[in-house]
Formats: C-alpha cells, sequence, structure tokens
C-alpha cells in the first residue's frame, strides 16, 4: 500500500500592532502590503501543501485576501506568534506546520524547503534555521545566537555571543533564523507548556522547548534573512526589491 504523502502547512503569524514600526504589515512594498508579499514567497517556495496567514485583525486578513493567498482570523488575545501557529493547528490535521515570521518578505525559499525537507526523518520534534553570523553582530541583542551539538541539534540560544572566543581558533559563531518547524503534537504541547527561568531572562521562546526535553534540529540556511523592524529596515528590503536581488 501507497504511504500517504505527509502534509505540511506554513502558517505566518501576524500582528497589526507594532512596537518600532507602526503597523508594519501593511506596509507598502512595490504596490503589496509586506505581509502578502511574505506570504507570496513563502508559496513560491513550493515547500507546503498550504500557506495561511494567522492575524489578529480584519485590515490585515482583508488585505491578504486581496491578494488572493488565504487567511485565518485568530483571536486577539493569544500571547505569541507559535499560540498563534497552534491554533491555526488546532482546526488542521496535518503533520507538520511550519512558522514564518510575517516581517521577513525575503525568506529564502531554500531554507523553508529544507526544514520542511527535515521532517523526513521520523525523530524529527521541530526544526529551525542557522546562518554564519556575520561579526558584525557579534554584539547585537537582535542577532540571536546558537550553538548545537554534533547531531545539528540545538544546546542554547542566546543574545549573547556563545561559544564566548577565549580564542578565536576555530570560532564560527551561528545566527538563528526563526523560522520553526514543528510537528503537530509537540507544538499543541509546546503552547501549554509554562515558561522557564531562561525563556524569561532571554526573551526567547525556543528556550522552553529545550528547557522541557523537546530537540530543535538546526538546518543550514542557504541565505540570511532581514527581519522588518525599523524604518531603516524597511528601505533596506525595498532597495532590495527594487533591484530584484533577494
Amino acid at each position: 500500500m501507497k504511504k500517504n504523502k505527509m502534509q505540511i502547512v506554513g502558517v505566518i503569524p501576524a500582528r497589526l500592532s507594532s512596537t518600532r514600526l507602526h503597523e508594519k504589515m501593511l506596509a507598502d512594498l512595490g504596490g503589496k502590503p509586506l505581509i502578502a508579499v511574505t506570504a507570496e514567497r513563502a508559496s513560491a517556495s513550493r515547500a507546503f501543501d498550504r500557506v495561511i496567514v494567522a492575524t489578529d485583525h480584519s485590515r490585515i486578513l482583508e488585505a491578504v485576501q486581496k491578494e488572493g493567498f488565504e487567511a485565518i482570523l485568530t483571536d486577539p488575545a493569544l500571547p505569541s506568534g507559535t499560540a498563534r501557529v497552534a491554533a491555526i493547528a488546532k482546526g488542521i490535521d496535518a503533520e507538520v506546520f511550519v512558522n514564518i515570521q510575517g516581517d521577513e518578505p525575503l525568506i529564502d525559499g531554500e531554507g523553508l524547503r529544507r526544514v520542511a525537507k527535515a521532517f523526513t526523518d521520523s525523530s524529527v520534534e521541530m526544526a529551525t534555521l542557522w546562518f554564519p553570523l556575520d561579526p558584525r553582530d557579534e554584539n547585537n541583542p537582535n542577532a540571536v545566537k546558537v550553538i548545537s551539538d554534533e547531531r545539528n541539534n540545538a544546546l542554547y540560544f542566546s543574545r549573547s555571543l556563545i561559544p564566548f572566543p577565549r580564542n578565536r581558533e576555530n570560532f564560527y559563531p551561528k545566527k538563528h533564523i526563526g523560522v520553526y518547524g514543528y510537528r503537530r503534537t509537540t507544538l499543541l504541547r509546546l503552547v501549554e507548556l509554562p515558561p522557564c527561568n531562561t525563556e524569561q531572562i532571554e526573551s526567547l521562546e525556543q528556550l522552553r522547548a529545550l528547557h522541557h526535553g523537546i530537540k530543535i534540529k538546526m538546518v543550514e540556511a542557504l541565505t540570511d534573512s532581514i527581519g522588518v523592524d525599523t524604518q531603516a529596515d524597511l528601505d533596506r528590503v525595498r532597495s532590495i526589491l527594487i533591484k530584484g536581488v533577494s
């Protein structure tokens, strides 16, 4: 009997409110809202059977649907993007869900395919991306660092430089790129677990998974990604899109 193909759903959490750049998900990028450009890139990757924007506001819902992509309205009170992805997963019987950051419109399609492919190994519970850390970001707390073991499972994530380089011989630090894949059962378990101390200290939600013994497979990305948090970030992405280079 032929085995059924594993169903993989890409989910893009998108909140209207944003701290440093007002309503950034609706910011214009070449005549389209930023969130729609992200959905377009995720769909074009062909990594997923379905791509859904999970939003807290009707304005984002309408903007995404106007561009021809699927969007679902979720409870505005949900505390995180992970919780928003889990809300979608509760209603869809797929094996794997991948959380794609809505404010990364240049997300690497090959990286998304690599995360999805990681789940062909039945032992993988979670998977995420890394890329070599730019030396300019060694002291940048917004560039999250990660170290992993010999099997490419994450050991720890930090906003500080890890490991600390007492000497720089064979020192190749890794930057974490915040795309997360989860088996459905792992995702639904994770959102029910209490926050841990290191997660609250670092303000890094993925540390909750490690604290509770959930392994995270680290997959190398093909390219780095640019998150849009400020007007300068938005201008940079606009410039890249105009040049047709990503």
